[in-house]
C-alpha cells in the first residue's frame, strides 16, 4: 500500500548548510518519490548544500518570509507534484528521517490521516537535551490546548508532521501565521474540519546547530498559542467566526 502512494519530503529550511547533509542522507529513498528544500533567504550556503546533494526541487524565498511563510511553499510544492503523503522534516537533524516510514503507513493504510513525532511520548525531550524551562513550557501549553481545543495531544509543538493531500487541500493554510504559531493554527484547522491526529514517540537532539528560539520569542509564540486555542474554542461555540477556517 505504502508504495502505490506518491511520497514527498519537504523540507522548511533557514541556514542549515551544517546540518541538511545529515538529515538528507537518512531519508529513506525507496519510499520517499520527491524532496522538496524551500530555503527562507538563509545567510549560509544552504542552497548550495542542496545542490551538491542533487535535490531537484529547490525554492529559494528573496525576502524572509518566517516559518509559517516556509511552509506554505513547501505544502503548495507538494501538492503541485502530486504528492499523496507529505512529510515536513526539519532540516536541522533535531528529528530523526528513520520514523518517517513508519509515519507514512498510518496515512497509507488509511489508520490516521495525520501523524505527528512526538518529543513529549517516552522521555526523548529532557533525554536529547531539551532545556527544562522549554520542556515545562511544552507541558503547560499543551495541556492548555488540550483544554481549550478538547483534545489529548502529548505536543502542539513538534516540527515532524506527517499529511495526507486531502487533508492540505482541505484546510485554509494560506490563510495563516507566517510566523511560528503557523503550526498551531494549522493543528486548529484540522481538528475544525473532523480529521484525527496520531502520534508516534520522536527521539530528539538539542545541539548547537539544531534551530531553537529564544525565551523571548517563546513567550511571544506562547501567547499567539493560546489567542489560537481560545479562538478555537469561542468558533466551536458560535461565539466568533475565525478567520483561518
Amino acid at each position: 500500500m505504502l508504495n502505490q502512494k506518491k511520497i514527498v519530503v519537504v523540507l522548511p529550511a533557514y541556514n542549515a548548510a551544517l546540518t541538511l547533509e545529515k538529515t538528507f542522507r537518512e531519508i529513506p529513498f525507496d519510499i520517499v518519490d520527491e524532496v522538496v528544500l524551500v530555503d527562507d533567504c538563509s545567510k549560509d550556503d544552504t542552497i548550495e548544500v542542496g545542490k551538491q546533494l542533487g535535490i531537484k526541487h529547490i525554492i529559494r524565498h528573496d525576502n524572509n518570509k518566517g516559518y509559517g511563510g516556509n511552509q506554505k511553499s513547501c505544502y503548495n510544492k507538494a501538492l503541485e507534484l502530486g504528492g499523496d503523503i507529505v512529510v515536513m522534516l526539519h532540516p536541522d537533524y533535531q528529528y530523526t528521517p528513520m520514523l518517517i516510514t513508519a509515519m507514512c503507513s498510518i496515512i497509507a493504510n488509511g489508520v490516521y490521516p495525520v501523524v505527528f513525532g512526538s518529543r513529549i511520548l517516552g522521555k526523548g525531550a529532557l533525554k536529547g537535551g531539551m532545556p527544562m524551562y522549554k520542556y515545562i513550557f511544552n507541558r503547560c501549553l499543551t495541556l492548555a490546548q488540550n483544554i481549550l481545543i478538547g483534545q489529548k495531544l502529548s505536543e502542539y509543538h513538534t516540527g515532524y508532521r506527517t499529511f495526507s493531500a486531502e487533508v492540505l487541500r482541505n484546510i485554509n493554510y494560506m490563510a495563516d501565521n507566517d510566523d511560528f504559531v503557523f503550526d498551531n493554527e494549522m493543528v486548529s484547522q484540522i481538528f475544525m474540519k473532523g480529521y484525527e491526529i496520531a502520534e508516534i514517540t520522536c527521539p530528539t537532539k538539542y545541539f548547537d546547530e539544531a534551530s531553537s528560539i529564544n525565551f523571548k520569542r517563546s513567550a511571544i509564540y506562547g501567547m499567539g498559542v493560546l489567542r489560537v486555542s481560545l479562538q478555537h474554542r469561542l468558533h466551536m461555540w458560535g461565539l466568533m467566526k475565525g478567520k483561518i477556517y
